[in-house]
């Protein structure tokens, strides 16, 4: 089977490759190992919302329709949004059908699939950056009589055994289950590491109306100076709850989680814990501080002091007097870890030499660097910051596209603005 274009994963990013693939008249496949949002239908808990506001989920030809712009989708929700949008899209989509192999062949690729090989002259990885949990080595040290889950098995408090919760890292996901799970009545934990303190809303407007509104999520990659370590950084410290509460250390703390450092290692079932607790929490502090000054700052500059809320500073994060440096799980009481401690992106069927010691892609701003044809698309600030969120794939792809047309020479169609993602900012 012959194609100009295979594209692998049918999710938000996939999706909206495709619908420009269709614009500027190239022929191709899009292929799902599973469903439209599969991750969202197999790997992610129950209560789970989207980050981002419904008035941000913006993709190409499609924008938000309903009437409550300011709240937050579930997860059904979100895969209801996903299916519709594939309907628009109407993409040349194959489901249930996962890439076995992807290798160069001649001036393009072979993609071995499912139904059968591909020949195509580029390809499209599409498969996201949150495909496996990374867990610490040292878990493998633990007794068999804990229960230890990744973010991706875990559903609901209640399928988890009697007994306290670790919950081990505090980024978006690890704050958002200790925050639930300590909602159930459990005893929870949560072992702090580096993280992004924010508020969910600030001086009256979302923290991300103001990343939106400032153009802050629109930073360009080549203008970041630290690219790698942007890259890197955990996701904000918020949750898309209807109550907009806050799921700081502060908040958590204030509910009765119990806030100890990260853990550095393991003996006989008791933690050691880092000493650093303290810093790792003032320079959160720090950087929010910095933030909201910035924001302050473009605010004056364009004349909304007297449309928002007072300026403010949230207070610092309160942290022990001399925080534990072990962590005894049976004195704790505690029978489950929750490893809320990062995905990787994971490419076991990618036989095209691209990928780093560390099985990333080695890539610039989505073009694949020694691979000329070959395309990856929403990995963390690929050519954004806002790369990941359902938001920032349309403008992406819309730029690897236009490479692609070049690449392939194929004319391309004229953009029409409302194609560019150039939507009025609320």
């Amino acid at each position: 089977m012959r194609t100009t274009c295979v594209v692998i994963g049918a999710g938000q990013a996939g999706l909206a490759m495709s619908w420009w693939l269709a614009r500027r008249g190239i022929d191709h496949v899009v292929l799902e190992r599973g469903d439209v949002a599969n991750t969202w239908r197999t790997e992610r808990w129950d209560s789970l919302t989207l980050l981002t506001p419904n008035w941000q989920s913006r993709l190409p030809g499609f924008n938000y329709e309903g009437d409550r712009p300011d709240a937050f989708r579930t997860r059904g929700e979100t895969i209801a949004f996903l299916d519709t949008y594939a309907r628009r899209v109407a993409p040349p989509l194959r489901r249930n059908c996962p890439v076995t192999a992807v290798r160069a062949s001649g001036d393009g690729y072979e993609v071995e699939s499912g139904d059968g090989t591909w020949r195509c002259r580029t390809v499209v990885i599409a498969t996201g950056a949150f495909n496996v949990p990374q867990v610490p080595t040292l878990a493998s040290a633990l007794s068999d009589g804990l229960l230890q889950i990744t973010p991706s098995r875990y559903r609901t408090p209640a399928d988890l055994p009697d007994g306290g919760v670790l919950v081990v890292g505090a980024a978006a996901t690890g704050a958002q289950l200790a925050d639930e799970i300590r909602r159930s009545g459990r005893d929870v934990t949560l072992a702090v590491g580096e993280h992004v303190r924010a508020p969910r809303t600030y001086r009256g407007r979302d923290i991300l109306w103001w990343m939106d509104a400032t153009g802050m999520n629109d930073e360009w990659y080549e203008h970041v100076e630290n690219l790698n370590r942007a890259r890197n950084l955990p996701a904000f410290q918020i949750a898309g709850y209807p109550d907009r509460r806050d799921i700081d250390l502060n908040a958590l703390r204030a509910i009765g989680v119990r806030i100890v450092a990260r853990v550095a290692g393991v003996r006989d079932d008791t933690f050691q814990l880092s000493g650093s607790l303290r810093n790792v929490c003032e320079l959160a502090d720090l950087k929010l501080n910095r933030l909201l000054k910035m924001f302050d700052e473009w605010a004056s500059a364009h004349d909304l002091d007297g449309e928002l809320d007072p300026v403010h500073r949230p207070e610092p994060t309160r942290v022990d007097a001399t925080p534990p440096l072990g962590l005894s799980l049976a004195k704790s009481g505690i029978r489950t870890i929750v490893w809320a401690t990062g995905f990787r992106a994971e490419y076991p069927w990618l036989q095209v030499p691209v990928l780093d010691r560390k099985g990333r892609v080695v890539h610039d701003g989505g073009v694949v660097t020694g691979a000329p044809g070959l395309y990856v698309l929403g990995l963390p600030f690929l050519r954004r910051r806002k790369s990941t969120l359902i938001d920032g794939v349309g403008d992406d792809a819309r730029d690897l596209s236009a490479h692609l047309c070049a690449r392939v020479g194929a004319r391309q169609a004229p953009e029409r603005e409302e194609e560019r993602g150039a939507f009025q900012r609320r």
